[in-house]
């Protein structure tokens, strides 16, 4: 039986698999969600690593209260080249429940596609892992290391902190990043690039109370309308990010990101305009991104005609490589105290920062990757940007210096990560695993 057909034949196990995990409710926020749901996927993750072959696995705490599975599968060559492979448990909330067309935490099928929170960000990575293993079977000549984490998604770095107080547990030759995606189903695609990040929370206060508008409305100031007009200074009418100081221009070398590709993956209504005056590549990959994430005022349902005193948002700005995200956060920083208007009071919480990163490319980690995809998806491997941030890649990349650090996954574009409506082809799982199986049967030194 060939490698691929012993993967096909493991798909429906695949699909069990993931039902599974994507029925534990593991946001990384007690707040929203019992921290025993993040607790049970961790040991799901244990338990299923254990049945194909690691060892030593182990349930490993970090300063932000998550766990991390570690664990060892060792081949039986003493000279064998080392292999990290990596994913994540936990998941973003479902945001806004109604707006799914199907239970976000129950697996579902709908139109070829499995739709559920984490099925591909990242619980379809692990399935990805555990299918590839399967298909090998004992017939795995590298010795593995496997690291799951619980918080990515929370951005509160206990794994970059364990990764630095415990430098020899994770070393490795090559590191499969498996938080990323294809360029679109059946596209391979190593993802070379990742803008950093920055989060922040900018609060305003202008009254010590709120104010009857009709009394008072006219002279008095309110604070959600100079918050308003503070968020507005961050781009100009093009959409173009506009923060002094931040390098607006930059254009992306590599392979395109097609219009009309966007416009359909991002499912963008009739009649919008794409944001900026560079291509899609230029403006996902290549210069800094500003978005409101979230905005704390009175909801239109139950709000009063009063004046505000106090408003806040909650913001996320992208880095490209080349930006220092210290920098860019000092500069974000200091355009939301300068655009303040009427002398409001503003403060600015620091809440999460992450410096851009840029891979290494041709070692032989990354030419037996090419190699392997290929052979799985029938097509050239092709070089992707990244929008989002792993800062973790970064420690990787200063922990251990001499390690190639490769970004694959499950994540295409249809995937819908982080939104309402989450789902995985389960041809990518299929692909991928076959991709991965072939990398870990050939990867030499």
């Amino acid at each position: 039986m060939t490698l691929r057909s012993r993967i096909d034949d493991l798909m429906g196990r695949a699909r069990t698999d993931l039902a599974d995990l994507v029925s534990l409710r593991s946001v990384a926020d007690p707040r929203q969600y019992p921290a025993t749901e993040c607790a049970r996927a961790a040991q799901w993750v244990v338990d299923n690593f254990a049945e194909v072959g690691f060892t030593d696995l182990a349930l490993e705490e970090t300063i932000d209260g998550s766990r991390a599975v570690y664990g060892v599968r060792r081949a039986s060559a003493p000279d064998a080249p080392t292999v990290l492979l990596y994913a994540h448990y936990d998941v973003q909330p479902p945001l806004d429940e109604d707006a799914w067309r199907t239970p976000p935490f129950t697996l579902t099928e709908a139109n070829g596609r499995w739709y559920g929170r984490g099925a591909a960000d990242c619980k379809g990575n692990i399935v990805m892992h555990l299918t590839a293993l399967r298909a090998l079977g004992p017939d795995v000549p590298v010795n593995l290391k496997l690291i799951v984490e619980g918080s990515e998604e929370q951005g509160t770095g206990g794994l970059e902190d364990f990764v630095q107080r415990n430098p020899e547990l994770l070393a490795a030759d090559a590191i499969l990043v498996c938080d990323t995606g294809n360029a679109a189903v059946g596209v391979p695609a190593a993802t070379v690039t990742l803008r950093g990040m920055v989060n922040v929370v900018v609060s305003v206060s202008a009254l010590s109370g709120e104010l009857h508008s009709g009394m008072f409305g006219g002279p008095a100031p309110d604070a959600l309308a100079a918050l308003i007009q503070i968020l507005a200074s961050l781009r100009d009418k093009a959409g173009n990010t506009t923060i002094a100081g931040l390098d607006a221009t930059q254009t992306w070398s590599g392979a395109p990101y097609p219009t009309d590709q966007f416009r359909a993956d991002s499912g963008l209504l009739p009649g919008v305009g794409l944001l900026g005056d560079g291509t899609v590549s230029d403006m996902i990959w290549a210069r800094p991104a500003v978005t409101v994430l979230g905005i704390d005022c009175p909801p239109v349902v139950g709000s009063a005609a009063a004046i505000q005193p106090h408003a806040r948002a909650r913001l996320n700005l992208r880095v490209p490589p080349g930006t220092d995200a210290v920098k860019a956060q000092d500069a974000l920083i200091a355009q939301l105290h300068a655009a303040a208007p009427w002398g409001v009071q503003v403060t600015v919480e620091k809440e999460a920062i992450g410096q851009p990163f840029e891979a290494r490319t041709g070692g032989p980690a990354y030419r037996a990757l090419a190699a392997a995809m290929k052979e799985a998806f029938g097509r050239e491997m092709t070089t992707l940007g990244q929008g989002g941030s792993i800062p973790l890649c970064n420690v990787f990349a200063d922990t251990y210096p001499d390690a190639e650090i490769i970004l694959m996954g499950v994540e295409e574009p249809l995937a819908l990560i982080h939104a309402p409506n989450e789902s995985v082809d389960p041809t990518e799982i299929a692909g991928l695993a076959h991709a991965e199986a072939v990398f870990l049967q050939t990867y030499r030194r």
